[in-house]
């Protein structure tokens, strides 16, 4: 039985197939012609087939000269090649939307929360800072340690032979920085202090000015004092104990330094309350109150017996100072601060 698709042709005995048929000199020209050559009842699919076997596929190559012949009054067709998409096609209600275009990105859906409050824990510059301070006390405590502790038990235990004199530049230049690293210590401590009272809006666009103001104004108060202490000794003493004192002031001030180091870290990394920073902030100031108080007794009225004139000398010249830039501070901070 033969298959549906196959194709049965009634050809003369001298054809046997299609290929001997196409080897014939008279061939078909046409479809029409090979269709002819079929049975009548043959299939589409064989007709195909048919018309298929006779002719061969020929790729098509269109001509890429410009079409120079066209109807006469009607434009030059165009190419085909550019499209040129009308507007109202490349426009639509959804053109502007970012959920329409996938390279833009989009915005946040919902309603914004609330912005991360500023805190110091998360700050990189004054980590930084605070690292940098602490590689300055291990640098000084490595290099001038000798020093630092001849002049500690020498504060105690003042020696006849003292003279300031003999102390190099190095140890004078170290104690100088430590003295700045105060000021900085003092000024994070200060900033603090104003953050937990409630005062967080200033006029300052960033928060590192204010505490360059608040630095700054330490490191004022620090300058004025030692002029103060200069001028005061320098009428009354001779110059030996006047240069005595002030090394004691620098080495009384890195000791103010280094015992408010860890309060910072406390304030600063381990939230510790304002009650106890304040109470151990006390403790500090008093600690270098008595020592400045010991220290100016011991070299300039250990041999008079002048009780009064020591407390006016103390008095006059740290605790006026001390309540000038207590004052000075709150200015700057209602100065700076955003009234509402």
């Amino acid at each position: 039985m033969t298959p549906p698709d196959s194709i049965t042709v009634n050809l003369p005995s001298s054809f046997n197939s299609i290929d001997s048929l196409v080897r014939q000199p008279a061939k078909p020209q046409t479809p029409y012609q090979v269709l002819r050559l079929l049975p009548k009842d043959a299939t589409p699919a064989q007709q195909d087939s048919a018309i298929q076997a006779w002719f061969g596929h020929a790729e098509i190559h269109y001509s890429e000269q410009p079409d120079t012949l066209h109807l006469p009054g009607h434009e030059i067709p165009r190419d085909l090649k550019k499209v040129n998409i009308p507007q109202y096609y490349r426009e639509n209600f959804f053109s502007d939307d970012t959920l329409y275009h996938e390279e833009v990105s989009a915005g946040r859906f919902g309603v914004a929360g609330d912005p991360v409050p500023y805190a110091l824990h998360n700050d990189d510059i004054i980590t930084g800072l605070l690292l940098l301070c602490f590689l300055f006390i291990m640098l000084v405590m490595s290099r001038i340690s000798g020093f630092m502790l001849h002049q500690a038990k020498d504060f105690f235990y003042p020696s006849k032979a003292k003279n300031l004199l003999l102390e190099t530049g190095l140890e004078i230049k170290m104690q100088i920085v430590f003295a700045v690293v105060t000021c900085l210590l003092l000024a994070l401590c200060y900033y603090f202090y104003v953050i937990r009272s409630g005062n967080d809006s200033f006029i300052l666009d960033s928060e590192y000015a204010l505490l360059g103001i608040y630095m700054a104004t330490f490191i004022a108060y620090f300058c004025v004092k030692m002029l103060l202490y200069t001028v005061a000794n320098r009428t009354f003493f001779d110059r030996k104990k006047n240069l005595q004192f002030l090394g004691s002031l620098l080495f009384i001030t890195a000791i103010e330094g280094m015992l408010l180091f860890p309060l910072v870290l406390l304030l600063i990394y381990f939230q510790i309350s304002v009650q106890n920073a304040t109470f151990y902030f006390i403790f500090v100031l008093s600690f270098v109150k008595i020592l400045t108080f010991y220290k100016s007794y011991i070299i300039f009225f250990k041999q008079k017996d002048y009780f009064l004139q020591i407390i006016l000398y103390f008095c006059t010249l740290e605790m006026i100072p001390l309540s000038v830039l207590w004052t000075a501070l709150m200015v700057i901070t209602n100065s700076l601060k955003v009234n509402f």
